[in-house]
């Protein structure tokens, strides 16, 4: 029961960061990338994300 509460939790913070991602004003190609290494690196993409690559994802694809 507690795993299928994360796994949802994970899905609903993993969809909501792609929907932050597609929103911001960087590159398309930079947009692909970021959501691709997002999804593939599951919590520790999220944890990176939003704790830190967030802020600087402008920075990086212009």
């Amino acid at each position: 029961m507690i795993g299928t509460i994360i796994y949802i939790i994970g899905i609903i913070f993993g969809v909501k960061a792609v929907l932050e991602i597609l929103n911001t004003g960087i590159s398309t190609g930079g947009k692909i990338i970021c959501i691709i290494l997002l999804l593939l690196t599951s919590w520790i993409g999220l944890i990176v994300y939003y704790l830190y690559a967030k802020d600087h994802l402008y920075e990086w694809f212009r």
